[in-house]
């Protein structure tokens, strides 16, 4: 299911110019096409649709496996990159760009046509599927990886609740997923989501990040690094006190809407800013969000009260209240960085899905001694994928000598 096929070849260039500052993944293809450990294995994928995505398709193929692919959203899938991705690598994929819901769900359903013995998701559209809808599949699944923060809670959810029926590892949860992906890919892929999107100065602005885990941290930074005053909206008291340890102001919504020129939701709930919050806040205030639901806006709600709306911007859409006040939504309260701007960098990208590959060839030696439910990441493929990374980029770390070894293992020197 592609919106043209005969995109491929412009998508082609841009799979293998994202492919070259993707090392550690590229060392990993290498060592999976000489050993084909994916061999006969059939992986049923739910991803955003682009170039990085593609080279971990490449890499899951060239270890043997079969691939089937949709998207995880709508708006973040580049058609050119479908494209390629089937006709020149032979993975299934049912991906077209700004779908609406009906056809994305069919598109999951293509993914589930035939049997997969491992399940890739973001955001746990495919797990949750499966469990609800397609249980005669369960007995083929040896189990899954979950690419992001969302989908990880749905995850602990069904664990919760005892509806998990095979072992998941969340990739969200490896070390070299959330502490430089969420922070440094989605940190950079917001900031430049709502300068296209918006084309909005932001030294000067008072820029409002909702939630504080690893993608707000990512947000505040570097949106402070360009001149914005940062606020922060956060319900954990512990992310609070370290967003105001971090220098940032600390408020609930109801004051912050006030005060801000934009706002980014990155919690990972729905209803974090309401129509109510809007009818405060400034004239032209931006509002866009970075989590992977778009439930974070209340955008229905938004739709249903607006008396006049009009499109300022390819992304943004400016939405009038009965009090006359206007707010202008980005990406229709979509992914910001996914569907205004292009995703997460090669680079970042390289250190999550070698780490993604790595964890599929774990599940497939290791998931039929798992049990149902959440599993961590092995500390040893962290281990191995950011020392293939600093090798990659000339980086020598210190190395332990024996006695400082036998120290850190013994307990009898003391003060």
């Amino acid at each position: 299911m592609l919106k043209d096929p005969s995109l491929a070849g412009q998508g082609r260039t841009k799979v293998e110019f994202a492919g070259q500052r993707m090392p550690v993944l590229g060392l990993i293809r290498e060592d999976f096409a000489l050993r084909r450990p994916l061999a006969g294995v059939r992986i049923a994928a739910c991803l955003h649709v682009t170039a990085e995505t593609a080279n971990l398709c490449r890499t899951l193929i060239a270890g043997g496996a079969q691939v089937a692919l949709c998207a995880s959203n709508p708006l973040s899938t580049k058609d050119d990159i479908a494209a390629a991705i089937h006709i020149d690598y032979g993975a299934e994929v049912y991906a077209i760009h700004g779908c609406d819901r009906d056809t994305f769900y069919q598109q999951v359903a293509g993914v589930l046509s035939r049997p997969p013995t491992i399940v890739v998701d973001d955001g746990a559209d495919l797990t949750a599927t499966i469990h609800r809808e397609r249980t005669e599949l369960l007995g083929t699944i040896v189990g899954g990886t979950e690419v992001t923060s969302t989908g990880v809670q749905r995850l602990h959810s069904m664990a919760r609740e005892g509806v998990l029926r095979y072992p998941m590892v969340p990739l969200n949860d490896a070390l070299t997923k959330h502490l430089f992906d969420n922070r440094y890919g989605t940190g950079q892929n917001t900031i430049d989501g709502i300068l296209r999107a918006a084309h909005v100065l932001l030294a000067g602005s008072v820029l409002v990040v909702a939630g504080y885990g690893w993608c707000g941290r990512g947000v505040a930074r570097r949106a402070s690094g360009m001149g914005a005053r940062v606020l922060v909206v956060e319900v954990d008291p512990i992310k609070a006190l370290e967003a105001v340890m971090d220098g940032y102001q600390v408020l609930p919504m109801r004051e912050a809407a006030k005060l801000g020129d934009i706002f980014v939701t990155v919690t990972g709930n729905r209803d974090v800013i309401t129509v109510e919050h809007m009818a405060e806040m400034k004239p032209g205030a931006i509002l866009c969000n970075s989590g992977h639901f778009d439930v974070e806006i209340d955008v229905a709600g938004l739709k249903a009260r607006a008396i006049e709306s009009r499109v300022v911007r390819p992304d943004a859409v400016e939405y009038t209240l009965p009090g006359g006040n206007t707010v202008v939504l980005l990406a229709d309260g979509r992914l910001v960085g996914q569907s205004a701007a292009e995703a997460h960098p090669p680079e970042v990208m390289d250190l999550s899905f070698a780490t993604q590959a790595l964890l599929v060839e774990y599940l497939l030696t290791h998931g039929r001694d798992l049990r149902p439910g959440v599993h961590p990441v092995p500390r040893a493929i962290d281990d191995r994928v950011a020392g293939e990374k600093l090798r990659s980029m000339g980086i020598q770390p210190e190395e332990l000598t024996t006695a400082q070894l036998a120290y850190l293992g013994s307990w009898q020197t003391g003060t």
